[in-house]
């Protein structure tokens, strides 16, 4: 008993030690703390630096200590379009109340608003990024969270502007909850790994709403990519699940809602395509599954390669796209099945609400708008609807590979 009592008593000194060691230092014109800077060299591992509302250009922070910086009232770290604002090579580092402005720009540093360098456990939450080069970037980085963030400029060159949250060789993050708009590309991931990406608006950026390469085991939910510049691009990358999102209005030549380029063992599935160019664009992707998706007034909605393999469209909505599927290949190895079609004109007799005569989503017009981009103008023309009435009654050109046996009478609601 009395032995208990005295590793109870070590492990009570302990923790109140620890107590009296954590400080709580405050940073404004009338504090003891005067600069943030100034509190930066004093603090001690696990203190909180409380900001007080006000202006701070201080050149770069460099946070290498354990801390908790706090914003009240909204303070605003200033880069003066020179410097670097906060570089963060601590673990558990928390960030969270800062208005962010004004990073220097430089293309060979990559200078942001906020830098991690190689660290565990970062915190960065509801701060405001307003006018940076790059806003938030995380370097071999692993398990930290970016959450509730909002992130603006009014870039208007991709040369001269980086990305709103860039991440590279990095594991186990959680990006959520953040607005991002008027950058090069609104998320961009290279290397990451068992991550977890949901809930963000990436919304009016100069190229892609979302931008990721050689990022493998990934999650992607409910996050909305609008009137982005080109769109949303994953590329070289597998096991990537997309579940929940929405892209919309990603309109221009080289514009997709979704480009998918050598992406392998994935799924693409209850998302929403609306208002694109082209809805999904697949180049060298296999063993991918396309399932309970919405797909409507896009000029195209799929685009499916003679790369591709092993891709199963199933269980879809297609509804007032001006091509439903296009293809470069007379044979395909990938699957249609239970699709809704709105421009299927087949008959169910024995109403079981499955079309009795299966359904070819590619038209003669648009094999011959693939093959001539010219003919497009003839679009809506009486002679592109006896092209495809002639195609329907003695099909010779369309691909009989791309069919849909089972086409659905009634558009799916999940």
């Amino acid at each position: 008993m009395l032995r208990l009592f005295k590793v109870s008593s070590v492990f009570f000194m302990v923790f109140i030690s620890l107590g009296l060691t954590q400080q709580r230092l405050q940073v404004c014109d009338s504090c003891q703390f005067s600069t943030l800077q100034e509190a930066l060299v004093a603090a001690q591992e696990g203190d909180t630096i409380v900001v007080q509302a006000g202006l701070y250009a201080e050149g770069e922070l460099l946070i290498d200590k354990s801390l908790t910086l706090l914003g009240e009232g909204w303070p605003i770290l200033d880069g003066q379009n020179e410097f670097q604002i906060m570089t963060i090579s601590a673990n558990d580092v928390t960030v969270q109340g800062f208005i962010f402005q004004n990073s220097g720009v430089s293309h060979i540093a990559d200078l942001a608003a906020l830098k991690t360098l190689d660290v565990e456990g970062c915190v960065i939450n509801h701060n405001r990024f307003v006018d940076n080069f790059f806003a938030i970037y995380l370097a071999k980085t692993r398990h930290c969270e970016v959450g509730h963030n909002e992130v603006s400029s009014n870039a208007s060159s991709e040369i001269f502007s980086g990305n709103a949250v860039h991440l590279w060789d990095c594991y186990d993050v959680h990006i959520h909850n953040n607005t991002l708009s008027g950058h090069r590309d609104g998320i961009y991931l290279e290397f990451l790994r068992g991550a977890v990406i949901e809930d963000n608006l990436s919304n009016h950026n100069l190229r892609y709403g979302l931008h990721f390469m050689f990022s493998d085991d990934n999650v992607f939910r409910d996050n909305s990519f609008v009137n982005n510049g080109a769109g949303v691009a994953v590329m070289y990358s597998k096991k990537t699940t997309m579940v929940g999102n929405t892209f919309e209005d990603n309109w221009g030549s080289s514009s997709y809602g979704l480009l998918l380029k050598e992406i392998n063992d994935s799924t693409v599935m209850n998302n929403s395509f609306a208002g694109n160019t082209v809805a999904i664009y697949v180049d060298g992707s296999n063993r991918t599954d396309i399932a309970q998706n919405d797909f409507a007034a896009n000029g195209y909605a799929l685009r499916l390669l003679s790369s591709s393999q092993g891709v199963r469209i199933m269980h879809n909505n297609f509804t007032g796209n001006t091509f439903d599927v296009t293809t470069n290949a007379s044979r395909s190895y990938n699957a249609f099945l239970e699709n809704h079609w709105s421009a299927y004109e087949g008959y169910d007799l024995d109403r079981d609400l499955v079309g009795d005569v299966s359904y070819r989503p590619i038209s003669l017009f648009t094999l011959t708008v693939e093959n001539y981009p010219q003919a497009v103008i003839l679009l809506r023309s009486p002679l592109q609807q006896f092209m495809d009435y002639a195609e329907r009654v003695l099909p010779l050109f369309t691909p009989k590979a791309i069919e849909d046996d089972r086409p659905l009478m009634r558009r799916l609601i999940w």
